[in-house]
């Protein structure tokens, strides 16, 4: 984790509600050495019938709880976590009352905190009769920083991210590192908004990391602390050691765990002969053994209730051939992958590692696991699972099942060899996939959320419908991958209100501004792929020459018959009469009225 401090700043420059402003934060910017900390801090917003979002500079959605919708520890208020870490946030504040009934009733702000400070002063921030006092107070946040560094590059020199050495990182001469302490690592930081390197203190230390020698990390005295030992606690630098006393035998690190025995008394009668010397042996790799299969399966059971595995069992509980079959020892995926060794990585990204595995059914499997474990990612997972558990369709990516016996849970998936629809089309150079292969890719992808849409016992919406989680297989076989953010809707209701998520430039704008998701969300995505398959430009990055989106110059662009101005050339050459028509199906999908776009299965070529 980055090296974090806390300081009070103002959380909000603009105009009140109904508007536009920006959160800035210490020494703001695109160039800032500072960013907020997503792990420590929350978005807070506080009144009545009011919706607050945080903005990236793109216009881009960061997060964005709407009053009652998000945990909070009174009535007025909402606080949700921040996915994504920035110097600074455009942020939108609007009401969701057109009566506006409730206004003044209570403070309306919306702030950045630290996790836990909302809490402690939520009576008198959602005092009204307190006066601007409240929304003026000063507010803590973490904020992460990096130290900037270049390598010294040597000739011949490779380095393990396969780079030649020229980024930003931690610097292989370690007199010119800052981690000074003798009990100090140096972790590499690269991000949108930094590039550098973090010290910190090795395991079993702490301190400050930056200072020399021994006086920065200093061992930690675990005997010392709480529940680490319930019985002979030696402390060792780094580490510890805990045992029962002599004459006692059982698992030390729980409370009544050492039961004294008549070890001592065998071992007394049996001094001087060789068959007493062979049962002491034994008896001590015995209990040893034991021991360390009691504190793994404590361990496992731990984790398991951590990552709700009661919960997902109930999701899957109607079919028990999917409960057993979901559920997947750890041990079968340290086989698969041995031991997740780093020759076995596919990618990795900000939040986690994928690895490819055999299981001992011998089905070859992309094992997904995450960096930490967080609220919002563990709730994600469970959904995934849940909805991914229940379908079942070629064009859908197959999840083989799960794991719950570590910190943070493993998902298992059929292994897709090819890359994304992404990887494809945005490749340098003239040629990218050809129209015949476009034209199947679409055509599989409209199969795949027509599925989930109308053949599945409950509509599911897959929310993020974008050519990063359509994957490919081996013969260009589109795979739809991704529910962590998939919604169901109950069979006697055309859709549901839910807090915000999606991707810039594939999101539905009338689901953006109303909140009500249907299967029409998914139909705009759609929409949008197909204009980027068309076009090979990017949705979220393309401005035309008049500043619009992709969307707009596209739709404007046909209405004019004009449409050779943006399409990919090799389209035009390839596709024909063809091209005209999914042209057209495209803009009907992006329509602004949900209501004027087609279902799935009305069109889909």
């Amino acid at each position: 984790m980055d090296t974090a401090g806390a300081v009070n700043i103002s959380n909000y420059v603009g105009p009140g509600p109904e508007g536009n402003g920006t959160w800035r934060g210490l020494g703001s910017g695109s160039n800032s050495t500072y960013i907020v900390s997503e792990q420590h801090n929350q978005f807070v917003v506080t009144g009545c019938n009011v919706q607050g979002t945080l903005l990236g500079d793109s216009g881009n959605i960061i997060t964005g709880p709407r009053n009652g919708t998000a945990t909070c520890s009174g009535i007025g208020c909402c606080e949700t976590a921040i996915p994504i870490g920035r110097p600074s946030y455009s942020v939108q504040f609007k009401y969701l009352d057109p009566n506006h009934k409730n206004d003044g009733k209570l403070p309306m702000a919306v702030r950045i905190a630290e996790r836990g400070w909302f809490d402690s002063v939520a009576t008198h921030m959602l005092n009204n009769t307190a006066g601007n006092s409240v929304l003026q107070t000063a507010v803590p946040v973490v904020l992460e920083w990096a130290v900037a560094s270049t390598r010294i590059v040597s000739p011949g020199m490779t380095f393990p991210d396969g780079g030649s050495g020229g980024n930003l990182s931690c610097p292989i001469d370690a007199a010119r590192s800052s981690c000074r302490s003798s009990h100090s690592t140096c972790h590499n930081v690269i991000d949108n908004y930094r590039t550098g390197y973090v010290c910190q203190c090795r395991d079993g230390y702490d301190g400050n990391p930056y200072l020399p020698g021994d006086g920065g990390c200093q061992d930690i005295n675990e005997c010392a602390l709480p529940g680490k030992c319930f019985s002979v606690c030696t402390n060792t630098a780094g580490s510890y050691q805990c045992r029962c006393p002599r004459g006692a035998r059982g698992n030390p690190y729980m409370a009544d765990g050492c039961v004294k025995s008549s070890l001592g008394l065998s071992v007394g009668l049996g001094v001087g002969s060789g068959a007493g010397l062979l049962v002491l042996v034994l008896g001590v790799v015995f209990v040893t053994r034991r021991i360390k299969h009691q504190r793994a399966r404590m361990l496992k059971q731990k984790f398991f209730k951590q990552n709700r595995g009661h919960l997902l069992q109930q999701l899957v509980s109607q079919n028990v051939d999917i409960a057993q079959r979901m559920i997947i020892p750890l041990v079968e995926l340290e086989k698969a992958t041995n031991n997740f060794d780093k020759t076995r990585e596919l990618g990795g990204g900000g939040h986690g590692t994928v690895y490819k595995g055999i299981l001992s059914d011998l089905h070859v499997v992309a094992i997904k696991k995450s960096k930490v474990a967080i609220q919002r990612e563990i709730d994600e997972f469970i959904n995934e699972v849940a909805i991914l558990s229940q379908i079942n369709h070629r064009n859908l990516v197959r999840l083989f099942g799960c794991c719950l016996e570590t910190e943070v849970p493993l998902l298992v998936y059929e292994f897709i060899s090819n890359g994304t629809l992404y990887d494809h089309l945005h490749v340098e150079g003239p040629k990218s996939l050809s129209w015949e292969h476009r034209l199947k890719i679409a055509t599989e992808t409209a199969r795949a959320l027509s599925y989930l849409h109308m053949a599945v016992s409950f509509p599911i919406v897959h929310r993020d419908v974008k050519s990063h989680n359509i994957l490919l297989d081996g013969s260009l076989t589109a795979k739809v991958s991704d529910f962590g953010a998939s919604r169901s809707i109950p069979p006697d209701q055309t859709g549901v209100t839910t807090a915000i998520q999606g991707t810039l430039g594939y999101l539905d704008p009338m689901y953006y501004y109303t909140g009500r998701l249907t299967e029409k969300s998914d139909v705009y995505s759609f929409g949008v792929v197909l204009n980027e398959l068309l076009t090979r430009k990017k949705p979220y990055s393309y401005r035309s020459p008049e500043n619009d989106s992709l969307i707009a110059q596209f739709t404007s662009l046909l209405t004019q018959g004009n449409l050779s101005h943006v399409l990919d050339p090799q389209v035009m050459e390839e596709g024909g009469k063809e091209v005209s028509k999914v042209a057209a199906l495209a803009t009907i999908c992006v329509k602004l009225k949900a209501e004027e776009r087609p279902t799935m299965r009305d069109r889909r070529r």
